[in-house]
Order: structure tokens, then C-alpha cells, then sequence
């Protein structure tokens, strides 16, 4: 039997890359400072690198699937170019006052089980980092290592009770680095 693996489920928007608010357009995908760094030390080390993502514009009909999907690809295509990469991304197209609830938006946990059952990853040993509560409660959840990286866009409130809590880290690349430090 194989060992569990271990990932780092990294929220898009505000922590990889810009937030540019309901991104339908593929040219404005930009990396923030210090990510391909940090992606590619999880890739030298073995650790999968996992986006999870809300994306509710698509419910809202302010972006497609095909445009969110083109968004993806950019960022695949901007990683690649600089040696790093995403090994699966998953995004919830859903918006609870018009699709209805689901357990697919974060903080929901749906797309973290479903990630863990397709590449056998351990929840508990694993990395969660975003830019708001929402994005780092299912790693509380599960009791894994977790950060929060603040970004134009993190709610003052998110900051304090992260802060608070001992889970804030300047940025995706210091959060990463004290992952890997803490699981050599």
C-alpha cells in the first residue's frame, strides 16, 4: 500500500495570482511576487500542488466555464515557462443565492476530500494557504498546517482572527517555507 501523500491546496485569487475580481479574461492573469518560488520548491520536494478555488462569477454569469478554464491554462502556461507547476486545480462555479448551497464552496470541504481521495493525500499532513477565513477553515478542519496571506482584498476582520491565532505569514512563499521546514 502507498503512503499518503501530502499537498498544499493553494487558493488562486489574491494568493497565486492578482485578484482581478471575476477574471474572464485569460491576459489578465498575473503572478504575484514570489510564487514560482515557492510552487516550485513544493514540486522539488514532492509535495502536490493543489488549487482549490471559488469561482462564483460563473453562476452569476460574469465569466464561462471556457473562460474560467482559459484562466486556468495561463496560469498553467506562466508556471510552466518558469519551471514550476499546478498538479490539479478545482473550482466550485457555484453562488449559494442562485445554485443553491453547496459543499463544494469553500469553506466547504467537498474539494479537498475529492483531491485526497483521487491522489491519496493525508488531509491532517498537509498545507492550506489563502487570502481569506474561508480558504484556510478546511485545513482547521481537518487539523492540517494552516496560513493566511493577506491581499488587497482580505477582510480587516480575517487579518485579526488569523493574526490572533498564530496563522499569519506574509506571504504564499513564507508560508510555504515554513511548511516544509516543520514536515523535512
Amino acid at each position: 500500500m502507498n503512503e499518503p501523500r501530502r499537498a498544499a491546496f493553494l487558493d488562486r485569487d489574491g494568493t497565486l495570482i492578482e485578484d482581478a475580481t471575476y477574471l474572464a479574461d485569460a491576459d489578465r492573469v498575473r503572478l504575484l511576487p514570489g510564487v514560482v518560488d515557492a510552487v516550485r520548491r513544493l514540486n522539488l520536494r514532492d509535495v502536490l500542488a493543489i488549487v482549490v478555488t471559488n469561482q462564483s462569477g460563473i453562476a452569476q454569469g460574469l465569466l464561462t466555464e471556457a473562460q474560467y478554464e482559459e484562466t486556468r491554462e495561463r496560469l498553467d502556461i506562466l508556471l510552466a515557462a518558469k519551471g514550476a507547476h499546478i498538479d490539479a486545480t478545482f473550482h466550485c462555479p457555484h453562488y449559494p443565492s442562485i445554485s443553491g448551497p453547496c459543499e463544494c464552496r469553500k469553506p466547504g470541504t467537498l474539494l479537498y476530500r475529492q483531491a485526497a481521495e483521487r491522489f491519496g493525500i493525508d488531509l491532517s499532513q498537509s498545507l492550506y494557504v489563502g487570502d481569506r477565513d474561508r480558504d484556510i477553515a478546511p485545513g482547521i478542519a481537518f487539523n492540517g498546517f494552516v496560513r493566511l496571506v493577506p491581499s488587497p482584498s482580505t477582510p480587516e476582520a480575517d487579518l485579526e482572527s488569523a493574526r490572533e491565532r498564530g496563522l499569519l505569514e506574509t506571504s504564499l512563499k513564507d508560508a510555504i517555507y515554513a511548511y516544509l521546514k516543520q514536515v523535512r
